[in-house]
Formats: structure tokens, C-alpha cells, sequence
């Protein structure tokens, strides 16, 4: 027995932020596997940290190599970035975003000029004795 992460209202809310992917009219394939029920085994594998290949199929309907294709594809077409979007200008909106403590953290980004060019390195060797001869 699963406990219900996504209700009614959040799938209601979160369902226009997913891409609509059109069927093809000529060889249109298996039908696509729902995307409600991607989501939940997305939240669930997340919550839970079980591998994709571990996901109860039966459990939500999609298979865990499904719902790892989605999270790609939604991914890749800028939905976790719309929908955090979203959160934070409802919570703006709400008065409860409280930045005081907000850290910005630049580690992983690119220098775009190229920074320095460091220089030769040492050599951390042992430097040969002089000759006494």
C-alpha cells in the first residue's frame, strides 16, 4: 500500500506545465504510458532512493525506465524549471519567500572569458644532487 503524494489538486496544478506529445497519425506505436502515472513513480523513486529498475511496474502503471525517460524528456523541455518558477512566484506572491538567508553558490559555472591561465607546474620531484666531480 502506497500513500497518495500527488492529489487531485496538484496533478491539477502541475498537468499544464507538461508538454503535450502528439500521436503520430501513420505507425503510431504503443500507446504512450500516462503521465500521471510517471510522475507518481518519479516522486516515489525520488522519496524513496529505489534504483529505476526496482520500480513497481504494477504499482503506477509505468515502468521505472519509463518514468527515467520522462524525467528526461521533462527535463530537457524545461519543466522543473517552470515549476519551480511557479513555486517561487506564488510563495513571492503569498509573502512566505524569506531570502535573509538565500546563499549563491557559482562552483559549477563556467568562466565565460576564459579565466587565467594558470602557469607551469611545478615539479614536485627531487631535484637531482649537483655534480662533485
Amino acid at each position: 500500500m502506497r500513500e497518495e503524494v500527488l492529489t487531485d489538486e496538484l496533478w491539477a496544478r502541475l498537468e499544464p506545465l507538461i508538454p503535450v506529445c502528439p500521436r503520430r497519425f501513420r505507425y503510431p506505436g504503443r500507446r504512450r504510458a500516462d503521465d500521471r502515472a510517471a510522475l507518481e513513480g518519479i516522486l516515489y523513486a525520488v522519496r524513496t532512493g529505489i534504483g529505476w529498475n526496482r520500480l513497481p511496474t504494477a504499482l503506477f502503471g509505468a515502468s521505472g525506465s519509463t518514468c527515467w525517460r520522462r524525467l528526461t524528456e521533462w527535463h530537457e523541455a524545461g519543466v522543473w524549471q517552470r515549476l519551480h518558477e511557479r513555486l517561487l512566484a506564488e510563495l513571492r506572491a503569498a509573502g512566505l519567500l524569506d531570502l535573509s538567508a538565500a546563499l549563491v553558490d557559482s562552483t559549477h559555472l563556467r568562466a565565460l572569458t576564459g579565466g587565467t591561465t594558470p602557469g607551469r607546474a611545478r615539479s614536485t620531484g627531487a631535484n637531482p644532487a649537483p655534480s662533485t666531480t
